[in-house]
């Protein structure tokens, strides 16, 4: 099976990683994998050299030039399958496809992370009719699509999946030596965009009550974005300067979180949140919100603590019992991993990824040859 991986982001984040991880696991079960990637962005960096690219990045919603590039390098390679995993890629596809000239229309299939509701322009309810199949992180997330209007044979949950085994043999970092935190500092680690929907404003909030009950804890921001300003006036306001560090974004996440103590997620809204799985997947204890996909990842009072979005007193009574409960917090950090291993690895994402692939071939292989049946008496 030939299939394009489509990916416009310029920077990387979780999203990313899972094209990165479904296109290694269709390399290794045999397939043939060509990733169009942002020209300037992280995906192409790190996918350069280990598979065939196609440098493009649409400016914007529409974009007819990249449309016709698309179009030439579609009929180049004739692919079986066309999976687009962001809202751009999914619209520079769909105007590729009729005008790529290709005899057989490969299907194309949408990977869907977000739990926002489909913009309802007319651009948009035409960019996803031509899609033949989404895939969806979570069942929170189908059901959205389901109440815009898809017709649920169309959608199909497969949940994301972490490396389990890489993960556990990375070692970690000593952040204690590296941000000068006192010896015994419990870490507090969220690792986001700075964008509102990740809901830092709650965490910071939390954090100033927090400290005031272990003055000696530290919390961790690993991400940029949008809010960084907006989020440095709000922490020098908390008079939290000694306390949190937003500490920007670096290609080493994952040593970092290792090195937490709790893993926290403050979402307002979440489609899933890939970085929980990396925080089970290093057995860390998690306190999250129940926003979106997240209480289909975490199992409340198991893997860790779940609390109402929005909520910064919650959050931080949360993060206290934790705090409180070091026998605790590792009891959760195993249940996580384990829970990583059973559900959400790497292998099973790419199998069902696999599987959607072929139902949507056969169903699209079904409606030809129906088509050609003689009709009459």
């Amino acid at each position: 099976m030939i299939t394009l991986q489509i990916d416009t982001a310029r920077g990387w984040r979780g999203g990313q990683n899972q094209v990165l991880l479904t296109a290694r696991g269709l390399r290794a079960r045999g397939h043939r994998v060509v990733v169009m990637a942002h020209p300037e962005g992280e995906l192409r960096r790190r996918v350069e050299g280990e598979f065939e690219v196609l440098a493009l990045a649409p400016r914007g919603e529409v974009d007819l030039k990249a449309a016709w590039r698309l179009a030439g390098a579609l009929r180049a390679l004739e692919p079986d399958i066309v999976h687009a995993h962001d809202p751009h890629g999914v619209a520079v596809a769909a105007a590729a496809l009729p005008i790529s000239g290709l005899a057989r229309r490969p299907p194309l299939v949408a990977a869907r992370r977000v739990d926002f509701h489909l913009k309802a322009n007319s651009f948009s309810r035409w960019k996803y009719r031509q899609v033949d199949a989404f895939l969806t992180s979570s069942d929170a997330i189908r059901a959205m699509l389901v109440e815009d209007g898809i017709a649920p044979e169309r959608v199909t949950t497969v949940y994301e999946g972490v490396d389990v085994d890489r993960i556990a043999a990375i070692d970690p970092i000593d952040l204690h030596g590296e941000y000068w935190f006192p010896a015994q500092a419990p870490i507090i680690g969220n690792v986001a965009a700075l964008v509102a929907h990740k809901g830092q404003r709650y965490l910071l909030d939390a954090a100033a009550i927090v400290v005031r009950e272990v003055p000696h804890a530290r919390f961790l921001i690993l991400g940029e974005g949008e809010l960084r300003q907006e989020l440095e006036h709000r922490l020098r306001h908390l008079k939290l300067d000694q306390h949190v560090l937003l500490a920007g974004f670096h290609t080493d996440v994952l040593a970092r979180l290792k090195a937490f103590d709790i893993f926290v997620m403050s979402s307002v809204t979440e489609g899933l949140g890939t970085s929980l799985l990396d925080a089970m997947a290093a057995a860390r204890p998690i306190v999250a919100t129940r926003a979106g996909g997240i209480p289909e990842v975490v199992e409340d009072g198991v893997s860790g603590l779940l609390v109402p979005p929005a909520d910064g007193p919650a959050l931080a009574a949360a993060l206290l019992a934790l705090l409180a409960d070091q026998p605790r917090r590792r009891r959760m950090g195993e249940a996580g991993l384990a829970r990583a291993r059973q559900r959400f690895s790497a292998d099973r994402m790419v199998s069902e990824t696999v599987a959607a692939y072929e139902r949507v071939l056969a169903s699209r292989s079904h409606a030809a040859d129906s088509a050609s049946l003689p009709r009459g008496g």
